[in-house]
């Protein structure tokens, strides 16, 4: 072997060790923004800075609480349910556009790697669930599971909260829809099956690229599109209303997508679709920019710049009705698409709702008329 060969072999392999000590591998976030909340705090501000800072723990930790409410009344206008569930706050996928992020900065941590590693656990849930669902002034109305973190991130697999919440509405006859991107949702499909008989549960799947390398750095602890396709096929043949959720749609980087993912889920089974947009609220804005930046600096700016000119020229709309769709002509050009192939296969043509009527309170004298 000739020596410069060996100086370029060293030097690539100096590069590889290099990348890995900037980039932290299964993790969306790079590094934890200040928590607005928080007037002192530390922080490392210049994550590329080499000063005296000690490199922080990226291990998982799983806080246990007892919390004092699990159901959550929905005010935003916008986003399609009343009432929702998360029986865990913090999500180990790490997803690095996850409006929820920011919501962990009310438990005092940071939107950035503390919310996928410090998550914490609401151990008394389903206990919660089953006093919320006696009360006697609760006017059934469907509940929605994951309506900020996945009630199927890899928690479930220890603590089995959202198993527990099921088997209490399934005992109420209360329905629930769930949103996940984890194919851990099967182990549950026995009692899904069950509720599915009585139209009180639908599903849907979040897939947002079949491209594994974009997968597996955007949403790094999620499972395969392809096996979100198999979770969509085998709860639809065990009767389960499914759904695919495209979300969010990112333009330069998977708005393309929007036809294929439309076509694999309508053919797995799927019967109904949702989108949204890509919007960079709060911390979420820094630590994306930061992840564009790093895994595609070829084309980081011409994504930043298609973000921008869909939310008048900044990458976050708060308005109702425009902050998930947003606006301008790359923005039209997606809900256009969103029509179009929704047609095509036959998606959302029918009308359908979660049945309310069979709710009861176990033992107790049920819904009266």
């Amino acid at each position: 072997m000739s020596e410069k060969l060996q100086q370029d072999q060293h030097k690539v392999k100096a590069d590889e060790q290099d990348e890995k000590l900037q980039y932290k591998y299964g993790r969306g976030a790079q590094f934890n923004t200040k928590n607005r909340f928080i007037k002192n705090e530390f922080t490392q501000e210049n994550v590329e800075a080499v000063d005296d800072w000690s490199a922080q723990n990226i291990k998982t930790q799983y806080i246990e609480m007892q919390s004092k409410t699990i159901v959550n009344k929905v005010e935003s206008k916008d986003v399609g349910m009343g009432y929702s569930i998360n029986p865990y706050a913090g999500c180990e996928h790490g997803c690095i556009y996850c409006y929820a992020r920011n919501v962990h900065e009310y438990w005092g941590y940071s939107a950035g790697l503390d919310f996928e590693q410090k998550i914490l656990i609401k151990k008394n849930a389903p206990q919660l669930l089953r006093k919320f669902l006696e009360h006697p002034k609760w006017e059934c109305a469907p509940i929605m599971l994951s309506g900020n973190t996945d009630c199927y991130q890899p928690a479930e697999q220890q603590y089995r909260l959202t198993r527990g919440l099921l088997e209490v509405c399934n005992e109420f006859n209360q329905p629930v829809g769930i949103l996940t991107k984890n194919s851990w949702i099967l182990k549950d499909k026995d009692v899904l099956q069950e509720m599915a008989k009585k139209n009180i549960v639908s599903a849907m799947v979040s897939i947002t690229s079949f491209n594994e390398d974009l997968r597996r750095s955007m949403e790094p602890r999620t499972t395969t599109a392809k096996q979100k396709l198999k979770v969509i096929e085998e709860l639809s043949k065990a009767g389960v209303r499914m759904g695919v959720m495209m979300g969010p749609m990112i333009p330069g980087l998977n708005e393309h997508e929007m036809q294929r993912i439309m076509k694999e889920a309508a053919d797995h089974g799927a019967t109904f679709t949702a989108y949204t947009f890509i919007r960079l609220n709060g911390a979420i804005k820094f630590l994306f920019h930061d992840w564009l930046y790093k895994k595609f600096p070829n084309h980081a700016d011409k994504v930043w710049h298609l973000i921008e000119q869909s939310h008048d020229g900044k990458v976050n709309d708060s308005r109702w009705g425009v902050r998930l769709r947003g606006e301008g002509n790359i923005a039209q050009m997606v809900a256009q698409q969103y029509k179009k192939y929704g047609l095509l296969y036959n998606m959302n043509a029918e009308e359908w709702s979660l049945d309310t009527s069979r709710f009861s309170v176990p033992g107790g004298q049920g819904k009266l008329f």
